[in-house]
């Protein structure tokens, strides 16, 4: 720019600071900073926003503070965007009280926090299991006179469905829609999930309803939800219909699709439809993983087809996966119901063996078929 005559201005700098600092040269981005003071060209609050988002990005919180003290030197006062660099920083790596006490700053000084400011903080706050603090954050907000935005009340709502509790998600669902603003996906998810809890999945149907009334289509994550919501709830059937509307749609199953689906079929001793669904998974090239063999297992030990269950196990270790903790648990349960107690010491020997801890559900089975399990392993009390 210099060779062809034009001098950088204001603009010029902070466009290359900007550059630097998106790239995570903050060593190039301050030298460059240098070069326009030694020119005379005064910074603004652009140029040091860039900076400390810059130097947030790459973990440096400690020059943050001489930083904010330079850009007072010039007589710039840290602006919202500012505060909320640094609050998002904090709230990312769980530090609340320094995001409080950068909010607290930025109103010492006279900046209003914003929406954004408050959907941090409400955010931050439900990460940490802070549920009771939020209602103070929208008391705060409406004293401000600080209106909920949509981003608002996609997190009230997620954040009080993660925790179960429906009524204050519905509630705030009602207000959003009544304020004309937009669930996202990520919201109606949640609130499938959380009827599925509350065992109301005629609710969460209906609510996929209304959405596809909407012209928002549901993706994977909220089929799958669907589907764990029917299976949890003893419905497989309907759970099943809802892999077949997965496919109308064109939206592709993943393993967590199948693995639900053939656990809610193995709860209902319905061992053999969850073996064709790993079938058809292998014909579909998504690959089953342990948890897809482990749902086998323990269904067929529950039944106490123990030889199915073996050949199943040998399955998963043809497909590179070794047997778990659970894999073992399954297998001695079958074995010591059917007081195949020989059998279930041999396994026990074996996990063992490979590293693996028995723990309180091993013991339990082991009862059943073994007489004196602490011997057996060779363990001597001390008590």
């Amino acid at each position: 720019m210099q060779c062809s005559g034009v001098k950088p201005n204001l603009i010029s700098y902070n466009t290359v600071i900007h550059g630097y600092c998106l790239r995570g040269d903050i060593e190039g981005a301050n030298k460059i900073f240098e070069t326009m003071s030694a020119k005379g060209i005064v910074p603004d609050s652009y140029t040091f926003n860039s900076l400390v988002r810059g130097m947030v990005k790459e973990g440096r919180e400690k020059d943050v503070s001489s930083l904010l003290e330079k850009m007072k030197s010039f007589g710039l006062i840290p602006t919202a965007v500012t505060y909320n660099t640094l609050i998002d920083s904090c709230c990312s790596k769980g530090d609340l009280e320094k995001a409080f006490f950068y909010r607290d700053e930025m109103v010492k000084i006279g900046i209003v926090p914003s929406v954004a400011t408050y959907n941090l903080l409400i955010h931050a706050l439900f990460l940490d299991g802070r549920m009771v603090e939020t209602d103070d954050m929208l008391k705060d907000m409406s004293e401000k006179r600080v209106l909920p935005d949509g981003i608002t009340y996609n997190i009230l709502i997620n954040g009080y469905c993660r925790v179960g509790n429906a009524k204050k998600a519905f509630k705030f669902y009602d207000e959003l829609l009544s304020r004309g603003l937009q669930p996202t996906i990520v919201t109606y998810t949640s609130l499938i999930k959380v009827l599925g809890k509350r065992n109301r999945m005629k609710e969460a149907d209906d609510l996929v309803v209304e959405i596809l009334r909407k012209g928002i289509f549901p993706d994977l994550i909220m089929f799958n939800a669907l589907i764990d919501g029917h299976c949890a709830n003893d419905n497989v059937e309907r759970a099943f219909d809802t892999l077949n509307e997965m496919n109308k749609m064109n939206v592709q199953p993943d393993e967590v699709t199948y693995n639900t689906l053939m656990q809610g079929y193995c709860k209902e001793g319905k061992v053999e439809e969850a073996c064709m669904l790993l079938e058809e998974m292998k014909g579909r090239e998504i690959k089953p993983d342990h948890i897809s063999y482990n749902t086998l297992i323990s269904g067929y030990s529950r039944r106490g087809d123990m030889d199915d269950a073996f050949r199943v196990r040998d399955d998963m270790l043809g497909a590179g996966f070794n047997p778990t903790l659970l894999t073992y648990n399954a297998l001695i349960q079958g074995l010591c119901k059917k007081q195949e107690g020989v059998l279930a010491e041999e396994l026990l020997k074996e996990m063992v063996s490979k590293g693996i801890t028995p723990d309180d559900s091993t013991y339990l089975a082991l009862i059943e078929g073994i007489g004196d399990v602490d011997s057996f392993l060779g363990r001597k009390d001390t008590s």
